[in-house]
């Protein structure tokens, strides 16, 4: 009915003030930092206790937290913001130089440009591989499979994006190197996902430790099995043949000496 205070079909309030800039902040704020709201639930219960929000999730329990992949979503848009203001304002942010000896500034500056240039697509393809390798060193615990895995790494990087975005505007506000802090955060997002680990596998500290270590060996195996069939994609599809990959090489090479 037109006078009803709810919708009869979605049982939604209807709200009957004109739109204004202010009431639109005021229910932004209201659907985003409100304590009870499931966006600032997830985020925080994934540090206090992150075996409820993914096991849960596994589990059934759909409706108490963000799902992986809205969650994921938004994290990647915070991050190409985060992009965005060091491009825009501190470009010095991503020059290299300073962290690369022997006449190889240029290219590393080349390749951070590369990185972010397609960051999302790098951290999308990182999911499914990082998912995999975990699939492989938890086995013997059946207890997730190859999906839930995704579930898992999903919400463990997309919280990491979410916890270092304004430490990392503070940092290139500050004058710090992009490339520094990446070696900050990688360290603190492998000890972040080991922690999960621990807890949703109820697994000890020195357990924790030998499939750490595991998954390093087995990461360096599939990294180079990647980079292996990467080289051989540019040879037979780039190139054309083994030779002129070759001569191309070389030139690289010749750019890198002094």
């Amino acid at each position: 009915m037109d006078g009803s205070d709810y919708c009869n079909i979605c049982g939604g309030k209807v709200i009957r003030k004109r739109l204004t800039f202010r009431n639109l902040l005021t229910h932004f704020f209201e659907q985003f930092f409100d304590y009870d709201n499931k966006f600032i639930k997830t985020l925080i219960h994934l540090i206090s206790k992150p075996q409820i929000v993914i096991d849960g999730y596994v589990n059934g329990l759909r409706k108490r937290y963000v799902n992986p992949v809205s969650f994921f979503a938004v994290a990647l848009t915070l991050a190409g913001l985060q992009l965005f203001i060091a491009r825009k304002f501190f470009p010095e942010s991503l020059d290299l130089s300073a962290m690369v000896f022997g006449g190889a500034e240029e290219i590393a500056n080349q390749q951070m440009n590369n990185m972010l240039e397609y960051q999302s697509l790098l951290v999308m393809f990182n999911i499914p591989v990082y998912a995999f390798i975990a699939f492989i060193v938890f086995f013997t615990l059946k207890k997730y499979n190859y999906t839930e895995y995704l579930v898992l790494f999903l919400y463990t990087t997309a919280q990491m994006t979410f916890v270092f975005f304004i430490p990392q505007l503070i940092g290139t506000y500050m004058g710090y190197n992009i490339g520094q802090m990446g070696y900050v955060v990688i360290l603190i997002q492998i000890i972040y996902t080991a922690y999960c680990f621990k807890v949703i596998f109820n697994i000890s500290f020195g357990g924790l430790i030998l499939r750490f270590m595991l998954f390093v060996l087995v990461s360096i195996f599939v990294i180079l099995l990647i980079g292996i069939l990467s080289e051989l994609i540019k040879i037979f599809f780039v190139y054309g043949s083994f030779e002129e990959y070759r001569e191309a090489q070389k030139e690289i090479l010749k750019t890198m000496q002094p």
